[in-house]
């Protein structure tokens, strides 16, 4: 009986095993189509089954992935030149997704893992603030709240201003800049995160200014109040286009509050984030604002 129906089943009475499977695709077909697809996608299919596993590690569909300036990136990051030959295109993609520290630890570049999109921080150590080697205007505190284990808290001053300069070589694109800041001193106490306020006060008299200038003359203004108190907010300074990525751009930034007339503290300075236009972005607030630009 069992025969009979196989029969029935499959004319030719070679079994249902003679029918094309999801398997018997070549790699190079599969690997054709992978190639238009985002990495998120391409690592869900390789789980299907050894054709699609294999099709995506192929060299060419993550080299399409990869930005156009991963050279220059590695470069940075690897002390052997050599290196850089002996990694396949799929592993240098997920190295990249990593957060990569470079300059002595004081600045970390990654991709966006959706978007193959470079990001970059730039860590409060990096920047010039005025007064930062007296210890009676700000100390650098550790907190696990910061990626770079370390921010700078500012208790008291008269006059505020952080500036930072950066050059690097972008893929072609739309660049957000932001500064990440804190209205008050993060602690642990009993294991449970708190927020040390005492000392916030003067960001409600004033607003700050954000400036962000590029070497190709590009250049935004913006200002704002500083009043989310507890919590770390990502401020948006201002956007930036590259449309020569095979060039170095050097971009100046700053966050400014000099009016004398009072003074002010409390205040958290992470770091500077520069995010592309598509990436998704970290999950801290962001908060945009009116601003000048030309």
């Amino acid at each position: 009986m069992g025969a009979n129906v196989s029969a029935i089943s499959d004319p030719d009475g070679e079994g249902p095993s003679s029918r094309p499977k999801l398997g018997d695709i070549p790699e190079s077909c599969v690997a054709s189509v992978l190639m238009y697809l985002d990495p998120i996608e391409i690592c869900k299919l390789a789980r299907l089954n050894r054709a699609f596993r294999g099709a995506s590690s192929a060299d060419f569909i993550w080299e399409s992935k990869l930005p156009s300036n991963y050279r220059f990136i590695m470069e940075k990051l690897l002390d052997d030149e050599n290196a850089l030959a002996d990694l396949g295109k799929k592993d240098l993609y997920a190295r990249l997704c990593r957060p990569n520290p470079f300059d002595s630890g004081t600045k970390e570049v990654w991709l966006d893992k959706n978007t193959g999109g470079v990001c970059l921080a730039i860590s409060s150590k990096a920047l010039t603030i005025t007064g930062s080697d007296d210890r009676r205007y700000w100390n650098h505190i550790s907190t696990d709240e910061s990626r770079f284990q370390t921010v700078a808290y500012l208790q008291q001053i008269w006059w505020f201003e952080a500036d930072g300069e950066f050059e690097f070589q972008f893929p072609a694109g739309t660049y957000s800049l932001f500064f990440r800041l804190q209205l008050g001193k993060p602690l642990k106490r009993m294991g449970r995160r708190i927020c040390n306020t005492e000392q916030v006060h003067g960001w409600d008299i004033k607003p700050v200014r954000f400036e962000l200038m590029t070497s190709d003359g590009q250049h935004a203004v913006s200002q704002c109040f500083l009043d989310n108190t507890g919590n770390w907010i990502q401020y948006h300074v201002g956007d930036f286009v590259v449309e020569r990525p095979n060039e170095l751009t050097k971009i100046k930034f700053s966050l400014t509050q000099i009016d004398c007339t009072h003074t002010k503290g409390g205040l958290c300075l992470d770091a500077v984030f520069i995010y592309p236009e598509a990436s998704s972005l970290s999950s801290d607030n962001l908060r945009s604002f009116k601003g000048v630009a030309s």
